[in-house]
């Protein structure tokens, strides 16, 4: 659905996670078993060849610079590679760089692979970087990649992009990547497809060239990934095989092929009928392909992290008392249970917007379990009490506490989620109106779902709420800014109106911290003062689901930012290969 909510992707492409819920004896190991009936298990050893088939939704480009199909970004992955790439933790990894060194000013000094080539012969070498980043520079603002640069600037700094970034190349295989200002995420900007420049510039490199490279129509992808490209079947497939040549070692599976498909729905009913090898799960009730001997389930924590904010312009959230009312509701909402019975588990509980996976992640993650007896505890250091025994607190003067809960609940599973979270402020004796409709419609239709996000876009512009529920599409880079400095209050970014000197302070350290050690200190300290005041008090992280046949074995380890991850070390055993070529 096309609806314009309140979400923030750093990554454009969910570029937009140690997995949760999952059997680590089937994702991680190299040699596998494979059930081929209930009394005999059999073991494989990896081998070479076979086809597997992947899910694409309708695409309009198979340039990477430009696409903003996420199904192509992941499948993109395995044709394009970067300077850098990010982990299961996401941290930063080598991928065509070989190692790098920060400078004191910021400055980025990079050494390349000298043993990379691009799928058709040539060498890789620095001039490709440039390259790439020129035409990135020359692009539109719109595009994917110049939107994640300034993105990763954060609200910080409000110059042009293209004039705070610059390279110089020292020789082949070493250059300087040059940026006006030492900020934490200067490598993780660098993640982005390189691109063959001899494939773009005819004589002498110019806006033409940089043109031909952005276009839309007619691309044919050359990278130095595991997978070359070989065919396009516009609007039915995309096919690739194993490239030869590639530095780590020839993958195992000789083709793939991407399957066109119209949307995630029809990806996952092709999948049941055998005509996908793989696709991701849809909502939350994902076990019953447990019942399905050909599929394997792999859980992993997703980006979509839901929350409850405040209201900091009314004034029951202000001062030491609304921090005591913000600190009883982190007690009073019991979050697993949420997590149970309205995403049946399938979702990560945490105390804090940063990924649970991430390398940034410090112990203040979990501080706050549900404990109704803490919760109670606050309220009455509030100095209210339940003068008419009604179950509910009244103030210090005896006035009786009424609060709204806004959110959008044209979703069964938002919808859930608020009526609890009421039932639980309830029971801990604060009065909470429901200000959502508490029935979805029978005949909902898109614009329905449109029309409460806008109604529920111009409450929050207006302030007309008291506490709200909502979510963000975090990125794996991680950069706060957006939510809780006071200077993002105009922009609307900043929802809640929150404004903490110090929380100002320690978003501007982590922005400038200029190296790894400086930046995960600066973290510890954001996290503390997030979980300390709670401008939000953080619900959970949402799980997905990958659907795999069991033929597929290998390092299987998808992460939200890349699902198909160590791709070039699945295989598929020989006699299942078999089968697909009957099939075929």
């Amino acid at each position: 659905m096309k609806c314009r909510r309140i979400t923030i992707t750093l990554l454009i492409m969910t570029i937009l996670f140690t997995l949760t819920g999952c059997d680590k004896n089937e994702v991680n190991n190299t040699s596998e078993t494979f059930e081929t009936n209930v009394n005999n298990v059999k073991e494989y050893e990896p081998e070479y060849g076979g086809q597997l088939v992947l899910p694409l939704t309708t695409l309009k480009t198979l340039n990477p610079l430009i696409s903003e199909n996420l199904s192509y970004y992941y499948f993109s992955k395995l044709v394009f590679e970067s300077l850098f790439e990010l982990d299961e933790n996401f941290d930063i990894k080598y991928q065509l760089a070989e190692d790098y060194t920060i400078k004191d000013d910021g400055t980025i000094r990079i050494k390349l692979r000298d043993n990379v080539l691009w799928h058709d012969g040539e060498k890789f070498t620095a001039e490709d970087v440039v390259f790439t980043i020129n035409t990135i520079k020359y692009a539109s603002n719109d595009t994917t990649y110049k939107k994640m640069w300034n993105a990763a600037m954060g609200n910080f700094y409000s110059s042009n992009i293209n004039r705070i970034i610059d390279v110089n190349i020292i020789d082949a295989y070493n250059l300087d990547i040059r940026f006006d200002i030492g900020f934490s995420n200067s490598l993780e900007t660098l993640i982005f497809p390189i691109i063959p420049k001899h494939r773009f510039v005819v004589g002498r490199e110019d806006k033409n060239s940089y043109i031909k490279a952005l276009a839309e129509e007619g691309y044919t992808p050359i990278g130095t990934g595991p997978y070359r490209f070989l065919n396009y079947d516009k609007y039915k497939s995309v096919q690739l095989e194993y490239f030869q040549d590639y530095r780590e070692g020839r993958p195992y599976i000789d083709q793939i092929v991407g399957k066109i498909l119209e949307d995630e729905e029809l990806a996952l009913t092709a999948f049941e009928a055998g005509q996908i090898d793989l696709t991701t799960a849809l909502g939350v009730d994902w076990e019953k392909f447990d019942q399905n001997n050909r599929v394997k389930i792999l859980e992993f924590v997703s980006q979509n992290y839901d929350f409850i904010g405040f209201n900091f312009s009314k004034l029951v959230f202000n001062n030491e008392k609304g921090y005591r009312l913000r600190k009883a509701m982190a007690y009073g909402i019991d979050r697993q249970a949420i997590i149970q019975r309205v995403y049946l588990g399938h979702a990560t509980q945490t105390d804090l917007p940063i990924h649970p996976n991430s390398w940034l992640i410090s112990n203040e993650a979990n501080a706050y379990g549900y404990n109704l007896s803490k919760a109670r505890e606050e309220l009455n250091r509030l100095g209210w009490k339940d003068i008419d025994g009604d179950g509910f607190y009244e103030d210090e003067n005896g006035k009786e506490i009424i609060l709204r809960l806004t959110t959008n609940s044209y979703s069964h599973l938002r919808l859930k989620t608020a009526d609890m979270i009421v039932e639980d402020l309830n029971k801990m004796g604060i009065r909470v109106i429901k200000d959502y409709p508490e029935k979805i419609p029978d005949n909902l239709t898109e614009e329905m779902v449109e029309n409460q996000w806008e109604q529920l876009n111009s409450q929050i512009v207006k302030g007309d709420y008291d506490i709200v529920l909502l979510g963000w599409r975090l990125s794996p880079i991680p950069e706060l800014s957006f939510a809780f400095h006071s200077n993002q209050i105009k922009s609307g970014t900043n929802i809640i109106r929150y404004s903490n000197e110090a929380m100002d302070e320690a978003l501007l350290e982590a922005f400038r911290a200029t190296n790894r050690d400086k930046k995960l200190k600066a973290y510890e300290k954001l996290q503390s003062i997030i979980t300390e005041d709670l401008p939000y008090v953080s619900l959970f992280f949402k799980n997905k689901a990958l659907l795999m046949d069991k033929k597929i074995m290998g390092d299987i380890d998808p992460t939200f930012h890349d699902v198909y991850r160590n791709i070039e070390k699945w295989y598929i055993p020989k006699e299942f290969q078999e089968e697909i070529v009957d099939k075929k």
